[in-house]
């Protein structure tokens, strides 16, 4: 994104200070550029928000979740809103109240980064979620972090718990896995120009795309009240696939006492991307899809699914039984292990 310069006063408004040059008051005065006139002037927000309220906080962490290698600072604030918002719609939210920012950057690191990394944020949160830019706090530090926290209100269906399924429900996911992978490859050059063979070029653009600029599925809440048969009461199992779909079919599972089977021939792999040898690992471990993995009824399943451009059944939930594992296939089979996606501090 080409970078434009700060709206706030400045003697020099193009030339790009450090942030140790900005020095913190100045730093706060142009950060509240990107937030609603005068939410930066006070100690904290004040919100007037009525029925419940979810609250989320994620950090994303410089060599961790991103890299200059692949991730520009646009797509660095974009995709630490998305993240969050993502886990607003898991709850069952349909937008955002807000969110606030922590940032913590060496004092070397210059304004253009944390320009950018707040026009993404903001964009993201503008076309997806709604709501403002509440506040945060800034600090110098070692390591560029981002601590985001965000603010959703419930829709007047319910809330979607992860312990709320029942053996005998459908699961649905509500878009393609594994693009996100694929996106990471293509950025980091991983792939030998004989995989790359064969694969389109759009094929490629979307996967780029899917990593960089994740969507929330808030749409995909509304469309989940809009299918609710009338005859079922409100209960939904639910979470979003960041850690991988496999790892969020387990969480499903285990929250709700039951265990996850998959079909192998519905996994929601793009078909462009099929001929991959990693096509199926990715889909189930590659992490950060940010789509919703659902159990419900199948009645509303079939509903939803009819409603929802692009989701589908992968599976149901099953009653837990001795000697079967928590995750496997149709064919009684365990998912490996492999599969389960990614895990902080697995050293």
């Amino acid at each position: 994104m080409p970078r434009t310069c700060s709206p706030t006063p400045d003697p020099e408004p193009c030339r790009d200070p450090t942030l140790a040059e900005l020095g913190e008051a100045r730093l706060i005065e142009r950060l509240g550029a990107f937030a609603a006139p005068g939410q930066f002037q006070d100690d904290a927000a004040i919100l007037s928000l009525g029925g419940n309220l979810v609250v989320n906080t994620d950090v994303l962490v410089d060599g961790v979740h991103f890299s200059p290698a692949t991730t520009d600072p646009f797509h660095v604030g974009w995709r630490a809103a998305a993240a969050n918002l993502s886990d607003l719609a898991a709850m069952g939210c349909t937008g955002a109240c807000g969110l606030t920012v922590g940032l913590i950057a060496p004092a070397s690191t210059p304004w253009s980064w944390v320009e950018a990394v707040y026009q993404g944020l903001c964009r993201c949160l503008g076309e997806h979620g709604g709501g403002n830019l509440l506040g945060g706090d800034c600090s110098s530090g070692a390591q560029r972090t981002l601590a985001i926290t965000a603010v959703g209100a419930l829709g007047g269906a319910g809330p979607i718990r992860r312990g709320d399924g029942r053996a005998g429900d459908t699961l649905v996911c509500t878009g393609l896995h594994g693009l996100s992978r694929l996106g990471l490859a293509v950025l980091q050059h991983e792939l030998e120009p004989q995989r790359l063979q064969g694969l389109p070029s759009k094929l490629l653009e979307r996967a780029v795309r899917a990593h960089r600029m994740p969507v929330p599925r808030f749409d995909a809440v509304r469309a989940l009240a809009a299918s609710q048969p009338a005859e079922l009461a409100w209960r939904v199992a639910g979470t979003d696939s960041s850690d991988g779909l496999a790892a969020a079919a387990v969480a499903l599972a285990l929250a709700s006492r039951c265990r996850a089977v998959l079909e192998r021939r519905t996994l929601p792999i793009d078909p462009a991307m099929a001929r991959l040898d990693t096509a199926e690992t990715w889909c189930l471990a590659g992490g950060e899809d940010f789509e919703l993995v659902l159990a419900l009824d199948p009645r509303w399943a079939k509903a939803l699914m009819e409603l929802l451009p692009g989701s589908r059944r992968i599976g149901n939930l099953a009653a837990a039984a001795p000697g079967k594992p928590v995750l496997g296939w149709e064919d009684g089979q365990a998912v490996p292990v492999a599969s389960e996606g990614f895990r902080h501090f697995a050293g």
